[in-house]
């Protein structure tokens, strides 16, 4: 059993406390390193792939998860992401230039899109993003010069210091580093002032606003930040594919996005990553099911729909904190056994709901 309590200052600002959190860690991230030897080819791809849908839901879980900003338009950030990416080593820029130039581009295209879009809230908002995703992607598909439309443009092999990371392995350590580069930087970020100040945001603007913060100001903020993780999300993904078109950045990515944050638990880079594991996994154990279903139930269209459909409507019901939340109850049962009560995670209820100062 463990009591949390602090003897010094730093010891609330310490990202892990404990010696088995540590440990812990530890672990995970040897086993991180050690898999791409241990495991099949295949495996090793969709831990990759996986990696990068990591960093995308963290960034999209710093628009929607700590400042409530709905965003159904994400994949125009990936988009822009992975072209500029391809277009700058096509003319020779080094990888890690070429990568922060699409993190900041995007930002760029984040700033430009939030200042319209913190006049709006709710359903309005993720109606504005949705339509900027399909404005980039006809763009891209019209603008034939440069990302060659509708027939694709391939991306260059990256390589660093002469080296090439084309390789199966080294692209894998590669997207795990950025990975674990950016979720340290976003977990600092948002466990400072700035964190705080975007949960106050998600949880009352007026209250906000009456304590002196510029509401307008962290909401496009949060948009700019979570522009330039996605855009690095994208320039990874562009190597991972390999061949770029205007498809691959559909609606059904964006909202890929969306079941990531939401299943993972908003308000949680920790949600992120479980929901983009289990997200991203679950198209694998669909097709497992279908082997086992009788043969014309098997092949129904729509299967798929219907199984990723049926997960969200199971965590919307039952685990509204999503995987970040039952990960805590399992968290705190075995920190505080036998103490631990069902009550501390039971939620009050509301007896007052309004908008009306949003």
């Amino acid at each position: 059993m463990r009591f949390d309590y602090n003897i010094r200052h730093r010891d609330s600002l310490l990202l892990l406390r404990y010696p088995l959190e540590r440990w812990t860690y530890a672990a995970l991230a040897v086993a991180l390193l050690v898999a791409p030897w241990a495991l099949p080819d295949y495996l090793v791809g969709e831990m990759t792939f996986v990696a990068i849908m990591c960093l995308a839901g963290a960034g999209l879980m710093v628009l929607t998860g700590y400042t409530g900003q709905v965003s159904l338009g994400h994949s125009a950030f990936l988009a822009v992401g992975a072209y500029a990416h391809a277009l700058m080593l096509g003319a020779g820029v080094p990888l890690p230039l070429s990568l922060g130039l699409a993190a900041l581009l995007c930002a760029l295209l984040g700033l430009v899109a939030g200042i319209p879009a913190i006049r709006v809230h709710g359903l309005y908002l993720a109606m504005v993003t949705l339509a900027l995703a399909m404005l980039v992607e006809h763009l891209i598909g019209r603008w034939t010069s440069v990302t060659g439309g509708f027939t694709g443009l391939a991306v260059p092999d990256p390589s660093l210091f002469g080296g090439s990371l084309a390789g199966l392995r080294p692209f894998y350590y590669l997207c795990l580093f950025v990975l674990v580069l950016v979720l340290l930087l976003l977990n600092n970020l948002l466990r400072a002032h700035t964190g705080r100040a975007f949960a106050g945001v998600r949880d009352s603007e007026a209250a906000a606003a009456s304590l002196g913060l510029w509401v307008a100001g962290y909401k496009v903020l949060a948009f700019v930040i979570s522009a330039a993780v996605c855009g690095l999300a994208g320039a990874l993904m562009a190597h991972h594919v390999k061949y770029l078109t205007p498809e691959a950045f559909g609606m059904q990515l964006s909202l890929q996005l969306v079941l990531m944050v939401v299943i993972g638990g908003l308000g949680s880079l920790r949600g992120a990553v479980l929901g983009a594991i289990l997200i991203n996994l679950l198209p694998t154990f669909v097709s497992a099911l279908k082997a086992q279903l009788p043969e014309r139930l098997g092949k129904q269209f729509g299967v798929d729909i219907f199984v990723f459909g049926l997960v969200l409507a199971v965590f919307v019901l039952f685990e509204p904190r999503g995987l970040n939340g039952r990960w805590l109850r399992l968290k705190a049962f075995v920190e505080y056994f036998p103490l631990y009560r069902r009550d501390t995670f039971k939620r009050g209820k509301a007896y007052m709901q309004s908008e009306r100062y949003r």
